[in-house]
């Protein structure tokens, strides 16, 4: 049965107050009120959801088999200005999706024969811009999981309040807004530049191309995304690629270093700040979750955020409510789409206790593993010759001929170990179209050569001197050699701050400093800003 009748305003007839709650859990629960230690919501008004004319004009449809609930909920939508359309069966709601486009769909996961992961596909099929919202009463991450990776826009845990329902629909409509924006602006920037991409992913490589190809099929939809891979693989570039390509286009990307700052002012830089909040804080400050409102949050090295952050940064994704530091009240609701990088492997992350498990199952709803670029050796010719290109023009003038990469050069470069790996490539190239002379052929000899690149050991071999020796004396070397090495990089990386590098090497502080003390490391020779 399918309804697009309005309940007026007081009428009773399955009318709701907005303190109500819809939904059973999976035994039969009758609905109850979110208690205490639900989180609050922002009232349904504060919601960047457009104007009264524009909320007549989405199209929604409600799919529960659930009588009390569905028309409860359309009761409530209906009254907010929302034209929606309800239905009690699957088979019904499958045959209006061919014949009618909706912009937003809630649907209860758990139906039959008709489920709900049937509907969602099938909405997805007719208009792949539509927003699809699953209702469940039993929200277990597996489920959940599986729904928005099949496209699902967010899920609705069951039991629900009435403005708990509000908060994610005026989401779900301002996203509906942005989309129509970016399709203008699509529209706009393909009459103006042609239909060209904007921004140039290189390379052949199986691998390379497969992560492409999967960053291509997200970018449509707003399933979350972390791209993981080492230092110089490009998961920035993928990032801008991926927003570049979605319904947000229209909207800023915007990133956020994880590890570039101390958590005081990540978290007010990420959530903004109340006037007072803090010495210097002498005035009102919305941040960057508020600047991307719309937009896409590329979150870089994720897993350098601290627990305090990544709980409230978890209460973001859950309800888009953020609140200001310094603020005892919600400040704003914010609709954005996240992307993660991190260039250490985020499972590892997860089971060293680095990363909470909850916040990875929300940020990790599609993974991108970039290769590095000695597993891409295919690549290394085509990226050398584009970077010549480009620099080239940047940095001589418009008559030189720009010089050639000789054959022998070529294989030099596949013999690299590229521990930097793209932006490595990039920047010895860089290094040669400045110092090259006008249609020279480029040799091997003129590829610089730094001592950081051949004063230790490639990561997948080891040196022939060491190779050389007896079995436990080659060991030694090599034990030694990567913990010298690895206590440069964790006390670099901590910031010189030795509590937070104990806390990285999942070691004590005791292990730490005998370690180095064994290798004769003072602690002012690696940092001087030790504590």
């Amino acid at each position: 049965m399918t309804s697009d009748r309005r309940t007026p305003v007081g009428s009773s007839a399955g009318a709701m107050s907005s303190d109500a709650a819809f939904g059973c859990a999976s035994g039969g629960t009758p609905p109850i009120s979110m208690g205490s230690g639900a989180a609050p919501v922002t009232a349904a008004r504060d919601v960047p959801a457009g104007s009264p004319e524009f909320r007549s004009s989405l199209r929604i449809l409600l799919v529960d088999d659930d009588r009390t609930l569905r028309e409860g909920c359309a009761s409530v939508l209906q009254i907010d200005g929302y034209n929606v359309t309800t239905t009690g069966r699957g088979d019904e709601a499958l045959d209006l999706l061919k014949r009618r486009k909706f912009d937003i769909i809630l649907v209860d996961l758990y139906m039959t024969p008709v489920t709900g992961m049937d509907i969602l596909r099938g909405a997805l099929d007719a208009h792949r811009e539509t927003i699809v919202i699953v209702m469940t009463g039993n929200p277990s991450v597996s489920t959940s999981i599986e729904a928005l990776r099949a496209g699902a826009w967010d899920y609705l845990p069951k039991p629900f309040s009435a403005q708990h329902m509000q908060i994610l629909l005026g989401r779900a409509s301002h996203a509906v807004m942005v989309a129509r924006e970016t399709r203008e602006f699509r529209t706009q920037m393909t009459e103006q530049h042609g239909n060209s991409d904007r921004i140039t992913l290189l390379g052949v490589s199986p691998a390379f191309r497969q992560a492409v190809d999967l960053a291509r099929k997200v970018a449509s939809t707003d399933a979350s995304v972390m791209i993981s891979g080492e230092s110089g693989t490009g998961k920035e570039l993928i990032a801008q690629f991926i927003h570049r390509h979605s319904r947000r286009a229209s909207r800023k990307l915007v990133p956020i270093n994880c590890a570039a700052l101390p958590e005081p002012l990540l978290e007010s830089e990420m959530f903004g700040h109340r006037k007072g909040a803090f010495t210097g804080a002498d005035r009102d400050k919305p941040g960057l979750l508020e600047t991307a409102n719309g937009g896409t949050l590329f979150l870089d090295e994720l897993t350098e955020m601290s627990h305090p952050l990544q709980a409230k940064l978890l209460r973001v994704l859950q309800d888009g409510v953020v609140r200001r530091v310094g603020s005892e009240q919600q400040d704003a609701v914010v609709d954005v789409r996240f992307i993660s990088a991190t260039n250490r492997e985020p499972q590892e992350a997860v089971n060293s206790g680095v990363l909470r498990e909850d916040l990875f199952y929300r940020l990790r709803v599609v993974p991108i593993k970039l290769p590095p670029l000695r597993k891409r050796l295919e690549d290394i010719p085509l990226l050398a010759n584009h970077f010549l290109a480009h620099y080239w023009e940047r940095h001589r003038p418009a008559g030189d001929t720009a010089p050639k990469l000789t054959d022998s050069c070529i294989e030099f470069l596949r013999s690299r170990p590229w521990r930097g790996n793209v932006r490595e490539l990039q920047n010895v190239i860089e290094h040669v179209a400045v110092i090259a002379e006008p249609a020279q052929p480029i040799r091997p000899e003129d590829i610089p050569v730094y001592e950081d690149a051949v004063s230790h050991p490639p990561a997948d071999g080891v040196s022939a001197a060491i190779m050389s020796d007896a079995y436990h004396s080659a060991k030694d070397k090599l034990v030694a050699h990567f913990e010298k090495e690895y206590l440069q990089r964790l006390v670099v990386r901590a910031g010189g701050n030795m509590s937070r590098a104990a806390r990285l090497a999942n070691i004590d502080r005791t292990t730490l400093y005998r370690l180095m003390e064994k290798h004769g490391f003072r602690r002012d020779e690696l940092s001087g800003t030790l504590e």
